[in-house]
């Protein structure tokens, strides 16, 4: 945040000898550039004062409505006609157990049948049982004592483990209410064996998000990625999601750099690979010919890890260069690349995000709605600017409407056109000096904000990303950050978790039911294998250019495995 030097950027605007000697477009061209840095004034104090606000425990300001795009350019649903709406007949998820009611009635009453009427109800009470094992001692010695039944592990059963989880993780409750319930219900535990139940000896849960990660990256053709603040250890840190429409997860590291998110997508591997991918970043990346040869010309291309790494890199000697860009860092981005390459994560998928640059990798496509938002929050101060402003946003909305057109329907043709639509919004001058620098701003992302032309599959928007990353939000504010690494991994995989299961249509009460073998309960398969199911490597797309059906996993990914 810019702070209270910000106020002294005036000092340096010469200042004209006598402003009787301007003309007329002189002095409106001047007036005009006041008015934006006041502005820019005004907003440095605002910002100081939301700060100043939140320090002392204030309400902060409203935040700024959307501009509504996205629900705007939705096409006009037909008009139904008016019916009458029911209820619509019930039918529990359980097994319905009949129970006949009888009634005195006068003699000679003649019996019609039974009238039907349901009750639902929910009965929690809690259950001790002292299994009662036997010990046996053979003749050799050896001592012999009876299993506990399945999905006993531990002194909490099953049901007790299952509800706790899905309490605190999907019904987004605290430890200290959580347990007040239990102990009201007759359960004895205490917080800290409440939250060894949350954290302790849950590595399949990590696993198995670990896995479905893996899944969506092979098999997704894009993921879209969103980032929020977090709480670590007493320190800031920051939540990466990624996910799309069927898989969503949850990683929290201490940084939100382009480093990080490299190491998020290697999906919980750790080495470092050098082939043609990394080249191929490391040249996009401007990282001199001579250290690309350098690497290229040494025979090992894997490592095993970060140290490994780094020891090669300073054999080489480009830890000691001094040089922009930094080789290292460039070096390192590319290899952790080539290690997503060669995993064959996202071969062909694209990323979808809001412009965020730790996200610029692979194939990359952009939000429009954050690029509208710009047009949108920009400030206005005559009647013609605001003309203008009104005028390049309804451009933008019919554009955006035909984009979402063309994502049901794709063609070469209106492909074509788009393109040149495109330009002529984005290329047009409005007389609005700052309007028409941020038009030019967002031409320079043509490729990224028309990726849907090539890839018609892909959203023209992170609405997905930001509703996912919601409950991690929620989860935050009630419980503020993590104390313990455990607990930062648990957090993250049961939120994605649930997230998943949602998406694909399973009870976050039954995949846990599931996975703690509570007896009766619906088997649930290992959630990555329904992520693939839904995602077939046959799925098709056609593109803009007529282009045959593809998978997902496109024979693309052979040339990274060299």
């Amino acid at each position: 945040m810019r702070r209270f030097g910000a106020v002294d950027s005036l000092r340096h605007v010469p200042l004209p000898t006598t402003l009787t000697g301007l003309s007329l477009p002189a002095l409106e061209a001047l007036l005009i550039e006041l008015f934006g840095k006041v502005a820019e004034l005004e907003k440095v104090v605002a910002e100081q004062r939301e700060e100043i606000a939140r320090l002392k425990g204030l309400k902060g300001r409203p935040s700024i409505k959307p501009s509504g795009m996205d629900n705007a350019t939705e096409p006009p649903k037909p008009p139904q006609k008016e019916k009458r709406r029911f209820r619509g007949r019930v039918t529990p998820r359980v097994i319905v157990a009949d129970q006949v009611v009888k009634v005195a009635v006068p003699e000679g009453s003649r019996f019609k049948g039974y009238e039907p009427f349901l009750v639902q109800d929910l009965v929690i009470s809690a259950k001790a049982t002292c299994y009662r094992r036997e010990r046996w001692i053979t003749p050799d010695g050896r001592m012999i004592l009876a299993p506990l039944p399945e999905g006993i592990d531990g002194h909490f059963g099953p049901e007790l483990r299952r509800f706790v989880l899905m309490q605190y993780h999907q019904g987004q409750s605290t430890l200290p209410r959580l347990a007040t319930f239990l102990r009201s219900a007759g359960v004895a535990i205490s917080k800290r064996q409440l939250q060894r139940l949350l954290t302790d000896q849950q590595e399949q849960f990590t696993a198995e998000a670990q896995d479905v990660l893996r899944a969506g990256l092979e098999t997704a053709a894009y993921v879209s990625v969103d980032d929020t603040g977090a709480r670590h250890k007493a320190k800031n840190g920051f939540c990466t999601q990624i996910g799309n429409d069927w898989f969503t997860w949850f990683g929290t590291r201490t940084a939100k750099s382009r480093l990080n998110f490299l190491e998020l997508l290697r999906a919980g591997h750790t080495d470092y690979v050098l082939n043609d991918a990394a080249y191929g970043y490391m040249r996009q990346h401007s990282l001199s010919a001579p250290l690309i040869a350098s690497l290229a010309a040494q025979p090992q291309t894997e490592f095993a890890d970060q140290a490994a790494w780094l020891a090669h890199l300073d054999r080489l000697g480009l830890t000691k260069l001094e040089v922009t860009p930094d080789p290292v860092r460039v070096a390192t981005e590319g290899a952790l690349w080539g290690s997503v390459q060669s995993h064959e994560f996202l071969c062909d998928g694209v990323v979808l995000s809001d412009d965020a640059g730790q996200f610029n990798v692979g194939q990359h496509a952009l939000c429009w709605v954050h690029a509208e938002r710009l047009v949108h929050k920009l400030d206005a101060f005559t009647d013609k600017h605001r003309a203008a402003q009104q005028r390049v946003r309804g451009l933008i909305w019919d554009f955006y409407a035909d984009l979402k057109a063309y994502r049901i329907k794709p063609g070469r043709r209106r492909a074509i056109a788009l393109r040149k639509r495109f330009d002529r919004i984005f290329l047009c001058r409005t007389g609005f000096v700052t309007l028409d620098r941020l038009l030019k701003r967002l031409h320079a992302n043509k490729a990224e904000l028309l990726m849907v032309l090539d890839r018609p599959e892909t959203p023209l928007h992170t609405n997905g990303s930001e509703n996912d990353i919601r409950c991690y939000v929620t989860r935050r504010k009630l419980s503020a950050g993590t104390r313990s690494d455990a607990g930062r991994d648990c957090r993250d995989a049961f939120l994605g978790l649930a997230k998943t299961c949602d998406k694909l249509g399973i009870a976050v009460w039954d995949y846990l039911g599931s996975r703690f073998k509570v007896a009766g309960n619906t088997l649930v398969q290992p959630l990555d294998h329904y992520v693939r199911a839904r995602l077939p490597p046959s799925l098709t797309r056609t593109g803009a250019h007529g282009f045959a059906p593809l998978t997902n996993r496109q024979i693309l990914c052979q040339r990274f495995r060299q």
